[in-house]
């Protein structure tokens, strides 16, 4: 018996044809172009488009960067479709493309591209399938997308590419000292210490020590939202709950503007492997979730902005108003939903600031495997985050000490996830243990971490580069003081009968309204959640009848 090749399945997935009938059946959603041989399409980190499905001749497709640097990735001729993520997200392209001999296509914009997605169903399905497969080539390759340079070790090399992996931009990595391109580049524009990294957008534009903000206005992550526009729902937050809110009310019709402060998929995405998530018996990792759902999003015409937190909430304003960080500009909403989960727990160590991203993690990504390859590392934490995190670096690094306060894992982490730590033999779990002290130096950043035995009063140094933290979150609701929303003693917000209680104006019935009229609570912020995956998306899908229940009683 013969099995396919899975690579040819793939490539023949992101490589889909387009039949005449369907052919035919687009040809209301977009309109016909003509280009001359040699003509450019559309240029990296410069054009937007939707899809372009050729007619006539052939389209020449190159992976490109901001150096000037240029591969072929393929060639698309009659009935093959050009377009990958960029163009469902309405951002820059990050390809090159030429026409190579006169070429007709049938243009869509992504907003005619999300109503065909929609209404041909079957077509939508290989389309939405060969995008995201084109931008997993992208990222594979590292040949398109900004170019990021920096001498080794520099302090925010790690943020930045968190950030665009975390978002699902394909980035590449260079030092000057091994690079004659980037060499080159430095001597140009002479950089001071201020001014790493330097970041090569696709444009060829170099930008210095660029924010997050400057990155997403320029990669198409964060759009110039309008503020005279009245959305029916502003989410503020990505991850599960988020994201499960966005899909469900943008696909009964809503207008939806999501609003994230770092990425999509919130602390879920940073799981290795969730493996007790209905549907997915073998499992499916944190980030590859929160990507499939982001897709989703955008295919019902989510608006999404990243980094976009949420400075304060207006609730005397009609309708609501969300002032935005770092600008007074203010966004409209009939209804808000606050799924902002919560922010990730510090422990009170003198110099943590110093080493964090510099030895010191709150997630374990790809990214912060490859710095653990034949190390030991040190795990901090007794949640099921924790447990994943630590089964998921044992495949990388050479031991993973896993230290927690209790005396066992019982009380705080799934059976299966203690089973398979038991059943690991580079992963050590220390009870009754905690960090009492780091040292290292601004060059290389961690050497060496001090551990106390709680139980026996003892103390030993580990000479460990990387620790990950995983010991829990506080609610992140700071930004609603000046709103009145209710909140517990620990600061999560009062859904529901609780609410009610606090305030008449709360919504009757509705068990994810909060105090104020028109706000809902949602996922890890909301009191009395079950802090887990599939819970707050329940939460998500729930709370959109609310809200439409709510908006057919106001005007």
């Amino acid at each position: 018996m013969t099995f396919p090749d899975p690579f040819q399945s793939r490539s023949a997935q992101a490589l889909p044809r387009i039949a005449p009938a369907e052919l035919k059946r687009m040809e209301r959603f977009g309109a016909r172009a003509q280009y001359a041989d040699g003509a450019m399409l559309f240029e990296a980190g410069r054009d937007r488009f939707g899809l372009m499905v050729v007619i006539g001749g052939r389209i020449r497709i190159s992976r490109y960067d901001g150096l000037g640097n240029s591969s072929l990735i393929t060639e698309h001729g009659p009935g093959e479709f050009a377009g990958e993520m960029s163009q469902l997200s309405d951002a820059p392209t990050l390809v090159n493309g030429h026409a190579l001999g006169a070429v007709e296509v049938l243009v869509l914009t992504t907003a005619t591209l999300r109503t065909l997605l929609v209404a041909e169903a079957e077509l939508g399905e290989r389309i939405v399938r060969a995008f995201i497969l084109r931008r997993v080539e992208l990222m594979e390759s590292a040949a398109c997308g900004p170019v990021l340079l920096s001498p080794q070790h520099h302090p925010r090399m790690h943020a930045l590419r968190g950030w665009l992996a975390s978002n699902g931009m394909p980035h590449k990595v260079l030092q000057p000292d091994e690079n004659a391109q980037a060499r080159a580049l430095c001597a140009h524009h002479a950089p001071q210490a201020d001014d790493w990294p330097l970041v090569v957008c696709p444009d060829g534009k170099v930008q210095k020590n660029p924010t997050m903000v400057d990155l997403g206005r320029r990669l198409g992550t964060l759009p110039v939202l309008d503020s005279a526009q009245v959305w029916d729902v502003i989410v503020v937050g990505a991850g599960p709950a988020g994201l499960a809110t966005a899909v469900y009310a943008a696909s009964e019709g809503l207008s939806v503007l999501t609003l994230e402060t770092r990425a999509y998929g919130g602390q879920a995405a940073a799981s290795a492997r969730i493996e007790n998530y209905l549907g997915f018996p073998t499992g499916i990792s944190g980030r590859a979730l929160a990507g499939r759902a982001y897709v989703q999003s955008k295919k019902f015409g989510v608006e999404m902005a990243i980094p976009a937190p949420a400075a304060r909430l207006l609730c005397d304003a009609r309708p609501l108003e969300v002032e935005m960080c770092g600008s007074l500009q203010r966004l409209r909403a009939r209804s808000v939903v606050v799924a902002c989960g919560a922010r990730y727990r510090r422990p009170q160590l003198a110099n943590l600031a110093r080493f964090e991203g510099k030895g010191v993690y709150y997630w374990a990504s790809p990214l912060e495997a490859g710095l653990c390859a034949d190390a030991e590392v040190i795990l901090v934490g007794g949640g099921n985050s924790a447990g994943q995190a630590a089964v998921y670096l044992s495949a990388h690094a050479s031991r993973v000490h896993m230290l927690i306060r209790r005396g066992s894992l019982v009380d705080t982490m799934s059976t299966y996830l203690i089973e398979r730590i038991a059943a690991t033999p580079n992963i050590v779990l220390h009870a009754h243990t905690e960090i009492v002290a780091l040292d290292g130096n601004d060059e290389e950043g961690l050497r060496r971490v001090t551990v106390h035995d709680r139980q026996h009063g003892a103390e030993r140094d580990y000479d460990i580069a990387r620790v990950f933290l995983f010991i829990g979150a506080d609610p992140n609701t700071g930004w609603l003081a000046d709103c009145g929303v209710a909140v517990d003693d620990k600061d999560f917000i009062l859904t529901g009968h609780a609410a009610h209680s606090t305030a008449t104006s709360a919504e009757p019935g509705a068990s994810l309204a909060t105090s104020v009229p028109g706000v809902f609570a949602i996922g890890d912020v909301r009191a009395g959640s079950t802090k887990r995956v599939a819970a707050a998306v329940g939460e998500g899908a729930a709370v959109v009848a609310q809200i439409h229940n709510f908006l057919s009683r106001r005007p």
